[in-house]
């Protein structure tokens, strides 16, 4: 998935790009919800700043400084992700992380691990390879805990004078104060519905599947494309209220109880919304089934909520699911 067509940027990036460069400072938070592209932006401000031929549009695309970025081996640049997100983008871990990973000492990590930061602090330190500078880009922000955080805070603080970072986050409510405050903060612009139709036509969905799974994705274009290409057809989107309504476990099939949840908070939250008397968000209203009154929905919310946190490390599963499903089921039974 990538926020771009032939090299270019969607045309929603692309004018925040140029708004950016013409900024000065040495760290920008970019933030924002999922799906608005945040690290596809951030990588086109660190593609434009280490660019051996640079353009007014940025990059040149062609240099051997944009190649060094596409074949991820860019000396002057640093990325830190979680380590399942390196892994699944192709960008390479230490030599330390790796082995430990490959000897099955540990997994990969789902947070920005400490050892990481401390890499990337010591490559600040570094003279610049070719010349242009260094760039250190965050992504996602917030999978940084608070030793990690701290790590970088002091250089963050009183960073080398050819260093330039970007954090891009989609909760900067959850970062450090003492980061956030060293950042230029730029929120990432919600593209006009127009604009993100014809983009993911232009990445090949048909009109009317590229409709349904934005409003699917909340209007979240990046996300949209994602769950496209996730593999499920729209017929499983559309399916799944009354599914659950049936209490069908099979309508997430192959889906881990964090899709789960979050599939079935997009559901309560458009039966409040009819509920209350105006039009859902998620799902179409004849996909919907008929929404029970907004007491019993509001103490769903809350179950779903809770359910929420726990996800990620489930006992199992499958029974988890199940429970979810039977709970979605009683729930939109319910008459008082």
């Amino acid at each position: 998935m990538s926020a771009s067509i032939g090299g270019l940027l969607a045309p929603w990036l692309a004018q925040q790009r140029q708004a950016l460069l013409a900024q000065r400072g040495h760290a920008w938070l970019l933030q924002g919800p999922s799906g608005m592209g945040q690290f596809e932006l951030g990588m086109a401000m660190v593609r434009a700043w280490l660019c051996e031929q640079p353009t007014q549009q940025g990059a040149c695309g062609h240099c051997a400084s944009c190649h060094s970025i596409d074949v991820h081996a860019h000396a002057d640049l640093c990325v830190l992700m979680p380590e399942v997100d390196m892994l699944e983008r192709g960008w390479p871990l230490s030599e330390k992380a790796q082995s430990e990973i490959d000897d099955k000492k540990r997994k990969p990590s789902k947070e920005i691990r400490v050892d990481a930061m401390r890499d990337a602090v010591e490559f600040t330190q570094r003279t610049s390879g070719r010349g242009r500078g260094k760039a250190v880009l965050v992504y996602p922000a917030e999978q940084m805990n608070a030793i990690t955080a701290n790590a970088l805070l002091k250089t963050l603080e009183e960073p080398p004078g050819d260093v330039r970072f970007i954090l891009a986050t989609e909760a900067a409510h959850q970062l450090l104060p003492t980061i956030r405050s060293r950042c230029l903060a730029h929120t990432m612009a919600w593209p006009a519905e127009p604009d993100m139709l014809q983009w993911l036509q232009q990445q090949g969905l048909a009109a009317e599947a590229a409709q349904a799974w934005l409003r699917a994705a909340g209007g979240r274009p990046l996300d949209a494309l994602a769950m496209a290409q996730a593999g499920k057809g729209l017929d499983v989107f559309q399916r799944l209220p009354k599914a659950v309504a049936a209490g069908d476990v099979s309508i997430f099939a192959d889906m881990a109880p964090p899709e789960v949840v979050q599939w079935l908070q997009k559901l309560c939250h458009d039966l409040m919304c009819v509920a209350q008397g105006s039009g859902p968000r998620y799902f179409a209203v004849q996909d919907l089934p008929p929404a029970p009154s907004a007491m019993i929905l509001a103490r769903w919310a809350k179950s779903l909520a809770q359910e929420a946190r726990t996800a990620e490390h489930p006992f199992n599963a499958g029974l988890m699911t199940e429970a979810l499903v039977a709970q979605a089921r009683t729930v939109l039974h319910s008459k008082h």
